[in-house]
């Protein structure tokens, strides 16, 4: 199992003149931390007009400032919004190609549809559409990526054949991601042999069967890219201190923070609910019960308190399935920015080399750049 890190970028009121600034500054500082401390990836998000919860609206822009910062850490858009009314596809191309060859052949590329009303209704766009858009986009950008010059007349675009440059580093391409929140995606991330980047907060017995079913049918996909991408990848909430109590209590004011303002969030599927966002419920994949507990427990799959709690948890998380853990490690600058270093720091020096030691030897999936 590897780590990384995973950033909402959520800006707290009241807004100052420095208050945006600073908070870009705090997260630029954990992922030069997290280069140097030996975690895998460090992702960003791309959301537009979510107030508080998030600021990251250009996460291509930020993550090239991370990558001009650090020397091994994977860069991961997460995720890019293929949705035409967002990005058009030929820029989320180019703009992915950019931040490949800047940061050395580094780029996870994440997709996704947006899950919120207040975005895609912001952008005048048809939920019904937003599946359709998806597929075509993730299935013509590896053509972009690879083919010396690319056409396509489709649904949501056309275009004239056209050299599409640069060309990622890596070679083929970058490996491809979706972003799994809404019910089932994660069978059309094995369908089309992408990587599982979960989203969600669930207990174990639903995400081992979430991912073995996603490991049974990524062996027959047709895979939209030039390789298959079979990594799963989950998110958790970090806080990690010596004084188990004191680490779980500020982890759980660090997740119910986030779980407050996430509530606050108008979700597609209760504004706009239709086939390809049905109403189960507003964002039932950050519901309380997985991110709270009664009175004196500990949420049973939160990385929270002290490293040897950590620890076991992140072998359950492991023993079902998973390959990636990234973590949040704020929200709203709940937690002071030295709190959140020193925890990234005991993480890594007591909890890392843990799993370090148990990957020695063992190789990267087929086709995947480790």
């Amino acid at each position: 199992m590897k780590f990384g890190i995973f950033f909402e970028i959520s800006v707290p009121r009241p807004w100052e003149a420095e208050t945006e600034y600073n908070v870009y500054q705090n997260c630029l500082e954990q992922a030069v931390l997290a280069d140097e401390l030996g975690f895998d990836q460090c992702w960003a998000v791309e959301h537009h007009f979510l107030e508080e919860y998030s600021h990251c609206s250009a996460p291509e822009i930020f993550l090239t400032a991370v990558a001009a910062k650090t020397e091994r850490i994977r860069i991961g858009q997460g995720i890019a919004v293929c949705v035409p009314e967002f990005n058009h596809p030929v820029r989320l191309a180019e703009r992915a190609a950019v931040m490949d060859i800047m940061s050395g052949g580094r780029l996870e590329f994440g997709t996704g549809r947006s899950a919120t009303w207040t975005e895609l209704g912001g952008f005048m766009a048809d939920p019904d559409d937003t599946k359709k858009t998806w597929d075509e986009f993730v299935r013509v950008i590896p053509k972009m990526w690879t083919e010396e010059r690319f056409g396509h007349e489709g649904n949501s675009f056309s275009m004239p054949r056209r050299a599409v440059l640069p060309k990622p580093y890596q070679k083929p391409h970058p490996p491809m991601w979706v972003a799994v929140t809404s019910p089932g995606t994660e069978l059309d991330a094995a369908d089309r042999g992408l990587g599982s980047l979960g989203l969600t907060f669930g207990d174990f017995d639903v995400q081992e069967k979430k991912i073995s079913e996603y490991r049974r049918r990524i062996q027959y996909c047709n895979p939209v890219g030039l390789f298959v991408n079979e990594q799963v990848n989950t998110v958790n909430f970090l806080f990690c201190h010596e004084d188990n109590e004191y680490g779980a209590k500020t982890g759980q004011r660090l997740a119910g923070t986030f779980n407050y303002h996430a509530e606050q969030l108008l979700a597609a599927r209760q504004a706009y609910p239709t086939r390809s966002y049905p109403n189960v419920g507003l964002l039932p994949a950050l519901r309380r019960d997985a991110t709270s507990a009664p009175e004196g427990s500990i949420p049973e799959g939160l990385a929270i308190g002290n490293p040897e709690r950590i620890i076991g948890v992140l072998r359950n998380w492991e023993s079902v399935g998973v390959d990636r853990v990234n973590f949040l490690l704020n929200a709203v600058e709940t937690v002071e920015q030295k709190e959140v270093l020193a925890s990234m720091r005991l993480f890594a020096k007591e909890v890392m080399p843990k799993f370090v030691e148990d990957r020695v030897g063992n190789k990267a999936p087929v086709g995947v750049v480790s």
